[in-house]
């Protein structure tokens, strides 16, 4: 390449990563905590070797960041945010080091435009520091393939170390490693080198406190992360891996990773030097290694970002078989990857933006996991306000966590009842080790609670049972304050449990809207059909609105036996005549979409708005 050539890639670069960064900066200061975020932060304010979901690598750097940042979002991310800003300088470390600095800013630019990498540091999550941790560590084995030297051993201990304390996942890199070092007679000849060895001693070293943690908890996190949350048979949820990373990585993209894997192949079978056996094993293994796992581990959780690592380092091998594209190629798989990139940054800046959020609540890409914390951290601290010495009662761990962030709350403060959610996202362990977790009769005759309740955790066929043992766990709840946040897409109950109880064995009510269905296009007079009950009470009358709007009420009592037959559980009075209808006439409205929506009104003068659906007047 000319020095004219290589000035402009140079340049190209480095202006894509300062783009990046800054916009990286805007994100992760204005975007709500994930909620796996909040619960990092929580065990950041109990610093510990490990914890039941991870070691302590996460939990350490959002303390520190928080230390130095201050305890806002920006302070529990702005460490990552650095990392996420070095990892492109790996790639280009790497590139440069093997194949020349032309190539070394030509795969940095490749990895900055995936857009796991464009969005890498946003967020305070684990897999910031994994990725660093691998990069560091090949770039290590990397520099002892040309020389053995003290700084090269020092750094493969530092990056082992720190992938021991941020993931189990960083087991399945040091196997890639492995692979990768054994591939070559070079990397087979740096196990006869004590400096490597000690190396590695420290790496496993790093490994002891996570072990120990599981031996003092009946092995909880091994459990959960090799047993628990993945089936280990054969399921056909695997077949969408391919299209789930032609999305994350980008078809050109991945079509040029693809490629240059084959490459490297060739290369390692024609010269098995140390760097193409590195590069196939590492980036091989790390990479498209995964897919097999895809058809045996927990499809609803196998992670698009897991071959994120394995990809990065293809990218540093990728500038041979990039040139070697014509033009119209390179420039077509640097606009996809440049509009995916943006893709995923434009959706996290949605998340962020309530009045844009709102109008995904219809839709699969909705950021539910974004949404309605920080309404509901406003709800509760109105409370706070009016009792401070309020105990919060959380309902599953990620509401616990949201509100212990948001609000500063501390453990005496809080407690979180036992839900399928903290089993599913193995947070139980750790809460019981916190003395957070109880049951409701350990909470009652202890001041002022708030109960606060996710409703939309649940499906909706698994509410009416939840509600029913909630109200026997706690001998009855007074009426819920209802917060729907995006039309309802996200719903919470407040329960003041200071207040009286209701009428025993009364819940919230259900409500389903059959038809029109969410999204239809209806004409201005269409008919309004569904079913709604409420248990042990009955309901007085239905609202109908529209954009939040009352515009008629429903007739109610029609008979649904199947309703009935359904919810056998529930002892609603009026069963099995629990149906509404209603002519809609939305008169001189101007085509568009508007939301409608239900208001319930119980016999016990409960007022339950419930979520609202999409309608499009054609």
């Amino acid at each position: 390449m000319s020095a004219g050539r290589q000035t402009s890639a140079r340049n190209a670069f480095l202006a894509v990563w300062a783009l990046l960064l800054l916009t990286k900066l805007a994100l992760l200061v204005c975007l709500p905590p994930f909620v796996d975020e909040a619960f990092y932060a929580w065990e950041s304010r109990h610093l510990a070797w490990a914890y039941s979901d991870l070691p302590g690598m996460t939990a350490w750097l959002i303390a520190l960041g928080q230390s130095i940042g201050g305890e806002g979002v920006f302070g529990m991310r702005w460490l990552f945010w650095l990392l996420g800003a070095v990892i492109p300088w790996q790639v280009w470390l790497l590139a440069r080091r093997w194949f020349g600095a032309a190539a070394g800013w030509q795969a940095a630019m490749l990895a900055s435009l995936m857009p796991l990498t464009a969005v890498s540091g946003v967020m305070a999550l684990p897999d910031v520091p994994l990725v660093f941790a691998a990069l560091l560590c090949v770039d290590a084995m990397a520099r002892l393939l040309q020389r053995v030297d003290r700084g090269a051993a020092l750094q493969l201990a530092v990056g082992l170390a720190m992938g021991a304390f941020t993931h189990y996942r960083f087991a399945a890199v040091i196997l890639a490693g492995i692979v990768g070092v054994l591939l070559s007679p070079v990397g087979r000849a740096l196990l006869r080198e004590p400096r490597v060895w000690m190396a590695v001693g420290v790496g496993a070293a790093a490994w002891l406190p996570l072990l120990w943690w599981n031996l003092e908890h009946g092995a909880a996190g091994l459990s959960f992360q090799l047993v628990e949350r993945h089936p280990w048979r054969l399921h056909a949820g695997g077949a969408i891996w391919p299209l789930v990373q032609l999305l994350v990585v980008t078809p050109g993209l991945l079509l040029l990773l693809l490629l240059t894997l084959s490459e490297v192949w060739r290369r390692w079978r024609a010269e098995p030097s140390g760097k193409w056996g590195l590069l196939l094993g590492a980036g091989g293994i790390a990479s498209i290694g995964f897919m097999p796992l895809a058809f045996m581990v927990d499809s609803e959780r196998l992670s698009l970002h897991w071959p994120h690592a394995g990809w990065l380092l293809l990218a540093v091998a990728a500038p041979s078989a990039w040139q070697r594209w014509p033009g119209w190629a390179r420039l077509t798989t640097c606009v996809m990857a440049a509009l995916g990139a943006a893709t995923v940054l434009l959706w996290l800046a949605i998340a962020g933006m309530p009045q844009w959020r709102t109008e995904l609540a219809a839709s699969s890409l909705h950021p539910g996991n974004f949404s309605g914390w920080n309404e509901l951290a406003t709800t509760v601290a109105e409370q706070l306000e009016r009792e401070p010495t309020t105990r919060i009662i959380a309902d599953n761990f990620k509401v616990g966590a949201q509100l212990a962030f948001a609000l500063r709350l501390g453990d005496e403060q809080l407690a979180v009842l036992r839900h399928p959610l903290n089993d599913h996202h193995g947070r139980t362990g750790q809460l019981r080790q916190w003395d957070l977790l109880r049951e409701p009769a350990q909470l009652s005759g202890q001041g002022p609670a708030l109960l606060v309740v996710e409703d939309t955790a649940r499906p909706l066929k698994d509410r009416l049972v939840a509600y029913q043992e909630q109200e026997r766990a706690f001998n009855g709840l007074p009426l819920p304050e209802v917060l729907n946040i995006d039309h309802g897409r996200k719903r919470f109950l407040l329960y003041g449990l200071h207040q009286a109880a209701t009428a025993p064995g009364t819940t919230p009510a259900l409500a389903y809207i059959d038809a029109p269905l969410p999204g239809a296009e209806v004409g201005r007079h269409f008919e309004l059909r569904g079913w709604a009950f409420k248990d042990a009470v009955g309901l007085q009358r239905i609202e109908v609105t529209l954009d939040g709007h009352s515009i008629a009420q429903a007739q109610y009592g029609a008979s649904m036996p199947g309703v009935a037959e359904y919810w056998r559980v529930s002892t609603d009075p009026q069963h099995p005549n629990v149906g509404f209808r209603l002519e809609v006439d939305l008169g001189d409205r101007p085509p568009g979409r508007y939301w409608l929506g239900l208001v319930l009104h119980g016999r016990d003068g409960s007022y339950e708005p419930w979520p609202a659906q999409p309608i499009e007047l054609r």
